[in-house]
């Protein structure tokens, strides 16, 4: 007998056999099981997932002799036939190959209204059925809406865009999905396991990953290694002959980023070039596996099915290493330099340069945690001082202020022991008297205008309901949930909580609650402000209070940074 590849001499003869696709083959089973079978399925997904291979067990449950049945016995004639493509009563038909509308009448249409020669059901698999011209389709609606009662059509497409509506409308549809890598190495291992074949397992998921959820083009790779290294397969094999680049390179490649060694990094990305590697498959690659680390980082339970488990463990901790919006970044520059290379005669220089650039991103001091920490300083919380990197110039307009005066450089200096950062001087204030709790709420709202004006508003949107032992409930209408929310956050809780403490002589923690129905008093306009002052002056209050705010000498003596004036 001729030899048979792996793809053919594999392939699923029964639903249990199909893999991966367990969504369709069950409720494929429980139609004939309940006998709610329709008049035409449409089978959609990419090359290579068991459409086709579906269509011919559909075929041979509806048609084996010993009668309908989800499992069939693959032994009778009919069942035989079918899997061989010889059977008369399924009649497979190429739409690639036959888009004439003369063809559709000739061989479907004019075919129909015969009766199977053996079995329950004549049936069409017409595969690739999105290349059928416009007039094939509109000759086909009509039979396909009503066709006799013992035809049944399966189409099968790898572009669903471009079946019309009016054909996807009368049929079931059916999306087989792409095969998880673990579930192709498990199927690989298996079919190397009846060949006497040795294959490892890293060997199985390289194979497995660059198959891209096709398992036919897995089972071929495997057929043309085992022409190229006989019974014993190892990664390098794979590796060697595919241009695969291995998930431990990958990975430490984005390691080497991470802990800003460019030299470390620009060495492997050189060696991968010189091994012949194709660095735009090197850079798909990383993209994939920075990928991966931001999905585990925002569910780490979401990759288990695509990889093994010590790959899952090398991810989750890179992924504990940065936050979410560092990860974006990274994606989104390494895809740039990803499209810059299609085009460029110079690939290695185009990654070399996209690697440099997300190292030196990732040492840069973002604003986000510019302003994260000038929270933390601000609220007397514990500041945790950023990794040693090259110092960022921070501009004075983008650091604190929207509108910060252009001041004289400050040249950094050494760091030293120092005290905790003292407050601004509006938060500076003689101590609080308590106040009796009719006065309370009018008090309240005072100091936090003149400390917080700009969480003011918030606290005003609600209404003083219940000042009880050391607890202070605050209702909100249901419409001002966003200033509910917006008091809730961790500073702002326990800026009111400490104001509320002071007031009472007594600790109070503040609760909120939005309220049905609740009307909240305007409250009285504060003071007018005072005259404005003329630009001069203004300028000159502005370098005053910003050269001289605490808050900012600390924050450019942390960051080892300078006033750049505009």
């Amino acid at each position: 007998m001729s030899y048979q590849v792996f793809a053919r001499k594999y392939r699923p003869q029964d639903f249990d056999s199909v893999v991966g696709q367990e969504h369709i083959t069950q409720t494929l089973k429980n139609a004939i099981a309940q006998n709610r079978l329709a008049h035409a399925y449409l089978f959609v997904g990419p090359r290579g997932v068991g459409k086709t291979s579906t269509a011919r067990i559909l075929a041979k449950a509806l048609n084996c002799e010993k009668g309908i049945s989800a499992d069939p016995c693959g032994k009778c004639d009919n069942c035989k036939s079918i899997a061989l493509g010889t059977s008369m009563n399924v009649l497979e038909f190429d739409a690639a190959s036959n888009t004439q509308v003369d063809k559709i009448r000739e061989i479907i249409i004019e075919n129909v209204k015969y009766a199977p020669t053996s079995g329950k059901y004549k049936l069409y698999i017409v595969d690739e059925v999105h290349m059928l011209s416009n007039s094939s389709f509109n000759a086909l609606l009509k039979t396909l809406e009503e066709p006799p009662a013992h035809v049944i059509f399966i189409f099968a497409t790898t572009d669903v865009q471009k079946v019309p509506t009016t054909i996807i409308s009368r049929c079931q549809r059916f999306d087989l999905r792409r095969i998880p890598t673990n579930l192709i190495a498990k199927h690989l291992l298996h079919i190397a396991k009846l060949e006497k074949i040795k294959l490892d397992d890293a060997a199985a998921q390289s194979i497995a990953k660059g198959a891209e959820g096709g398992l036919r083009d897995a089972e071929s790779m495997l057929d043309q290694l085992v022409a190229f290294c006989g019974d014993k397969i190892a990664e390098v094999d794979v590796l060697s002959i595919f241009g695969f680049t291995s998930q431990q390179t990958v990975a430490g490649l984005c390691e080497q980023i991470i802990a800003g060694d460019a030299s470390a990094a620009l060495s492997l990305v050189n060696k991968q070039a010189d091994d012949g590697k194709d660095l735009s498959v090197l850079l798909s690659d990383l993209i994939e596996h920075l990928r991966d680390v931001l999905v585990i980082k925002a569910d780490p339970t979401a990759v288990d099915s695509e990889l093994d488990e010590a790959a899952v463990a090398t991810i989750k901790t890179q992924a504990g290493k940065l936050p979410m919006d560092r990860i974006i970044e990274l994606i989104d520059q390494f895809a740039a330099a990803e499209t810059r290379m299609k085009w460029a005669p110079n690939k290695k220089l185009h990654f070399e340069i996209a690697v440099i650039k997300a190292i030196h991103a990732l040492q840069q001091t973002t604003l986000s945690e510019v302003i994260d920490t000038l929270a933390t300083m601000r609220s007397g919380g514990e500041v945790k001082l950023p990794a040693k990197s090259p110092a960022p110039s921070i501009p004075a307009t983008t650091a604190v202020r929207r509108e910060a005066p252009p001041v004289p450089a400050l040249v950094p200096r050494p760091q030293a022991a120092e005290p905790a950062p003292e407050k601004p001087a509006s938060e500076k204030a003689e101590p609080i008297q308590p106040v009796s709790s009719e006065k309370f709420w009018p008090e309240f709202l005072r100091i936090v205008r003149s400390k917080r004006p700009l969480v003011s508003p918030w606290v005003e949107a609600g209404a003083l309901l219940k000042l009880d032992g050391d607890t202070c409930l605050i209702g909100f209408p249901k419409k001002q949930s966003f200033a509910m929310e917006s008091l809730q956050r961790p500073n702002n809780k326990k800026f009111l909580d400490e104001i509320a403490a002071s007031l009472t002589g007594r600790p109070v923690v503040i609760r909120f609650e939005l309220r049905d129905g609740l009307v909240v008093e305007p409250q009285p306009a504060p003071e007018p402000p005072p005259p404005p002052l003329s630009d001069e002056e203004l300028q000159e209050k502005k370098n005053t209070d910003f050269v001289n705010d605490p808050l900012i000498k600390k924050a450019l003596e942390m960051f080892e940074a300078e006033i750049v004036p505009n």
